[in-house]
């Protein structure tokens, strides 16, 4: 039974530890979203190539799949707050030398593939410290409403200001500015983060969460219905082409990249506010259909307010991922959270980068970026049901302790 202060959305936040937590990934969130912009700004401006701008891009993204299952281990393997206070630090040094006017263009990619990587451990150490801090579920999950909120609230003011800032300032102060926000992180986390000893320790090796996630199949479903996010994503990769079709203005790519993440906040927020953990596990099938079901609703050429608003509803369906992942890291034991952890984020956005490349491909094929859609609301309806059922029998198999 939740007492009124732990259902509060903010409730966690009297918790010190939890404070810095959030405050850290905060300032790195919106220090690396002023980073994206500032390098694909300077890279299109010294290669004028929009191939070489997207490839840097990528590069935001490919490293940290690698490092996801490669190096999210050392979160078990070493104490965490050093772990991730040591990767943010390094992250603070690599950006810096990005920051350097005139580094050359190999030298930039080289630094960017580095950073991604130190961010895998960091990333595993941050949630894994996070579960440790709160023994309470509902805190935990509430910790998580708030982290969601807050990381799609920065990918909003970046969309909004992102590009303003970074020509007001220059792209080598913005990377800079990125630096430092590393650099506050990995202080506080080092002040004011417990010192816990490893959680694994030596027997913690590279696939040694992998194994034993997949060999539980109450994880494999959980890891199934995060999965389903690959395909939700499909509009924000059409959102230039999707607008065209609607013969919307050139601002509504901003408006059509918007309305996913501005569902979401509203979506978290209202399921913190009114559904209590149990209940929100219940309606996980649920609210993962819907959230594709709403994408199918393409099917009906809708204009751009309609438009906006099924991507704003999918959005807020879809702020189940939330549940998905706390109930995930709950299930893992603690010395093991960390590798599953990078386990479950590295599939996350392995699943988001295919959904994005399949929903582009089939946009070409059909000269339709709202047919791509709708497909994609479509297939992921069809592979959404069974997962939910799936997910039914599996949380009444856990109930009854089996």
């Amino acid at each position: 039974m939740t007492t009124e202060a732990t259902s509060r959305l903010t409730a966690p936040l009297r918790n010190v530890e939890y404070r810095v937590l959030w405050a850290a990934e905060a300032v790195s969130s919106a220090g690396d979203q002023l980073a994206k912009v500032a390098l694909s700004i300077l890279v299109y401006h010294r290669t004028g190539s929009a191939l070489w701008a997207a490839v840097v891009y990528a590069l935001t993204f490919l490293p940290a799949l690698a490092g996801g299952l490669g190096l999210s281990f050392l979160a078990d393997r070493y104490p965490r707050r050093a772990v991730l206070s040591a990767s943010a630090a390094a992250q603070a040094v690599l950006v810096g030398l990005m920051s350097l006017p005139g580094m050359p263009l190999a030298a930039l990619c080289l630094l960017l593939v580095a950073v991604q990587l130190a961010a895998s451990p960091a990333n595993a150490a941050q949630n894994a410290i996070t579960r440790e801090v709160f023994t309470d579920d509902h805190l935990y999950l509430r910790s998580q409403d708030l982290r969601g909120i807050t990381t799609n609230t920065v990918q909003l003011l970046g969309l909004a200001g992102g590009g303003l800032l970074v020509t007001a300032v220059g792209t080598s102060w913005a990377l800079a500015i990125d630096a430092v926000s590393f650099a506050v992180a990995s202080v506080i986390v080092r002040v004011w983060v417990h010192d816990r000893p490893a959680a694994g320790g030596e027997h913690s090796t590279w696939f040694s969460a992998t194994r034993w996630v997949f060999g539980q199949r109450k994880l494999r479903v959980l890891i199934a219905l995060s999965w389903l996010v690959g395909l939700a994503v499909v509009p924000e990769g059409l959102a230039a082409p999707l607008a065209q079709q609607l013969n919307a203005p050139s601002a509504a790519v901003g408006w059509l990249l918007a309305a996913d993440p501005l569902g979401f906040v509203a979506g978290a927020y209202l399921l913190s506010k009114f559904a209590s953990a149990a209940v929100r596990q219940r309606l996980l099938g649920v609210l993962a259909t819907t959230s594709l079901a709403l994408l199918a609703l393409f099917l009906l050429q809708p204009n751009l307010v309609v438009a906006l608003v099924l991507l704003a509803l999918a959005g807020a369906m879809g702020a189940y991922i939330i549940t998905v992942t706390a109930t995930f890291s709950t299930w893992v034991p603690n010395e093991l959270r960390g590798g599953a952890g990078g386990l479950y984020r590295t599939g996350l956005r392995v699943a988001q980068g295919i959904g994005v490349a399949l929903g582009g491909v089939v946009a070409q094929a059909t000269g339709s970026a709202v047919t791509a859609i709708a497909l994609a609301g479509l297939a992921g309806v069809a592979l959404a049901i069974p997962t939910a059922f799936s997910w039914t029998r599996v949380r009444h198999a856990v109930a009854a302790g089996a």
